[in-house]
């Protein structure tokens, strides 16, 4: 595996666990002993101590520490859609800013997850995306489709938007985000069928980042059992 190798981890929708999901992959390149770090570029909702628990989530997986405006350079206080948050206080979501710290951790850590928010087409701005955001960062994409009714329809979607921004799809994620699906079975193989990539990895419920590690890959780091 090459030095500073990174994916960006997109979503069907929001909801669907990519924090989860790279938690999970951050564990699966701790069994492998790959300095890894996680990255959430803009996030919104904090807690009375001014702090954001998906960034949180991710601080805590990685195997590489690095300041919080690396790892985070974007954090508004509402949990509301982003560009509306930062039309509020009146900030620009600046691509420029976030590359520069992605080059950062890619300099502190072997492997770099970013994860995107909310779904791919999520608007940053006026005129700007995170379609956009994942196009300007270049990196090869994840994507973390939540197993529920609707979801073919969400996954394929989102396969040919990235695909429209001339991204390569590294792979997918199965998350079990409802235990009751339906035809659970059915529904996963007609997207194994259908998608343009790789299945790394079911995600099953009630599980921890640790435990579902053990059931996904990356593309090029091999998994391992837990050590007992």
């Amino acid at each position: 595996m090459s030095s500073g190798s990174a994916w960006f981890v997109a979503g069907t929708d929001t909801e669907v666990g990519k924090t989860f999901a790279t938690c999970a992959l951050l564990h699966v390149l701790r069994r492998q002993g790959i300095p890894a770090i996680g990255m959430k570029p803009v996030a919104a909702g904090t807690d009375a101590a001014g702090r954001n628990e998906d960034v949180e989530q991710l601080l805590l997986a990685a195997s590489v520490q690095a300041p919080r405006e690396l790892v985070n350079p974007y954090l508004f206080a509402p949990p509301i859609a982003p560009h509306i948050a930062a039309a509020e206080v009146g900030e620009t979501i600046d691509f420029a800013r976030i590359v520069a710290a992605l080059n950062e951790l890619r300099q502190r850590a072997d492997a770099v997850l970013v994860e995107g928010v909310g779904g791919f087409r999520v608007p940053l701005g006026p005129q700007t995306d995170a379609a956009d955001l994942a196009q300007t960062l270049g990196l090869p994409v994840i994507l973390v489709v939540g197993m529920r009714l609707g979801c073919i329809s969400h996954a394929l979607l989102t396969q040919e938007a990235i695909a429209a921004r001339g991204l390569p799809l590294a792979g997918w994620i199965a998350n079990r985000i409802d235990p009751q699906m339906a035809r659970f079975e059915e529904n996963l193989e007609a997207l194994k069928e259908r998608m343009a990539a790789p299945l790394l990895g079911v995600i099953p419920p009630d599980s921890t980042p640790e435990s579902a590690a053990a059931g996904l890959l990356l593309p090029g780091v091999r998994s391992m059992p837990a050590s007992t």
